[in-house]
């Protein structure tokens, strides 16, 4: 299989009155063609600065720092601003989080839709047939009539398939999708679910599935990806990690999962302690000050990426210890 998006050794800083906060630093992930993968991690984490930083939409005082952002061996930190709109839309698109922040709420969408085509050389006829299909596709009833509709005319759930229907409008070889199910109740979240992986299969795009919510990433991933303050700690299948997670920043964040609750709790189960200050990262693994296990060498040292099993990473120190 080959890779569409790969990411080697990323760090993104802010300038901030109180220094440069380090947002990211030495992230790196593969996802190939046809391979649903998710990144998941308490707020705080950095998944919000990787996206812009795919994207190349990062604000004035964000600066990637070092390494590098390849799709289909196409380094984008480099592209040129021309190549970059070209990329945006057509070969790399976002559906996020809240649709009616991202939809235009003066535009119709028919009128969205259709600039979203505004490279193709076809008719305006064409584009509102083609968008009336796709609008179709992702399950809306009477497509053509959704044309003429605001967003504000819409329903939450009917307001996602709509971006999820724009985002993959121009079958896009990467769509990144920045928790799309927060807003949505349980039946809408099973459903759009269901959605992504059908049209996934369709198009045979890579998904890069951004979300806090552990269930969601089982049910739809392949691989995880676990990030923990700006950084990559853990990353394998989806069934390995979440049954035997191989460092104890996962373990933990398993373990907090409502969904695993046997009984009712007044309060629900947390991670003791909380993030490092990022202008000032402490020396050696950037979780021991909440860890269980850590010892001297934690301290002292940045825990490698050591393979737990083929096609699986954990960067800790005593990872064979950490057991779920």
């Amino acid at each position: 299989m080959t890779e569409t998006l790969r990411v080697r050794d990323l760090s993104v800083s802010y300038d901030t009155r109180q220094g440069s906060l380090q947002a990211l630093r030495g992230v790196s992930l593969d996802v190939q063609a046809g391979q649903i993968v998710g990144v998941v991690g308490e707020s705080g984490c950095g998944k919000s600065t990787l996206i812009s930083a795919l994207m190349r939409l990062l604000p004035e005082n964000a600066h990637v720092t070092d390494g590098r952002i390849e799709l289909d061996g196409e380094d984008i930190l480099t592209a040129r601003p021309r190549r970059l709109r070209a990329m945006r839309g057509r070969e790399i698109s976002v559906v996020f989080q809240d649709p009616m922040t991202s939809l235009n709420p003066v535009l119709s969408i028919g009128r969205q839709m259709r600039d979203i085509q505004y490279r193709e050389g076809i008719s305006t006829a064409e584009k509102d047939r083609r968008a009336a299909a796709m609008l179709g596709r992702v399950g809306l009833p009477d497509p053509e009539a959704k044309l003429r509709t605001y967003p504000h005319e819409l329903s939450g759930g009917m307001r996602q398939r709509v971006a999820i229907a724009m985002a993959t409008l121009m079958h896009p070889k990467l769509l990144i999708a920045d928790e799309p199910t927060t807003a949505l109740d349980a039946t809408l979240e099973v459903q759009i679910i269901a959605l992504l992986q059908a049209i996934q299969a369709e198009i045979g795009c890579a998904i890069l599935f951004i979300s806090h919510h552990l269930g969601v990433i089982a049910e739809l991933c392949d691989r995880v990806v676990v990030m923990y303050a700006g950084e990559t700690v853990e990353e394998g299948p989806v069934a390995d990690i979440f049954e035997r997670p191989a460092h104890p920043y996962t373990h933990k964040l398993i373990e907090c999962d409502p969904g695993r609750l046997k009984t009712r709790a007044e309060t629900l189960p947390s991670i003791p302690g909380s993030l490092p200050d990022l202008t000032d990262p402490p020396a050696g693994c950037i979780f021991r000050d909440r860890c269980d296990l850590a010892t001297d060498l934690c301290a002292r040292q940045r825990p490698p990426r050591r393979s737990v099993t083929p096609g699986r990473w954990s960067a800790c120190h005593h990872a064979e210890k950490v057991t779920p």
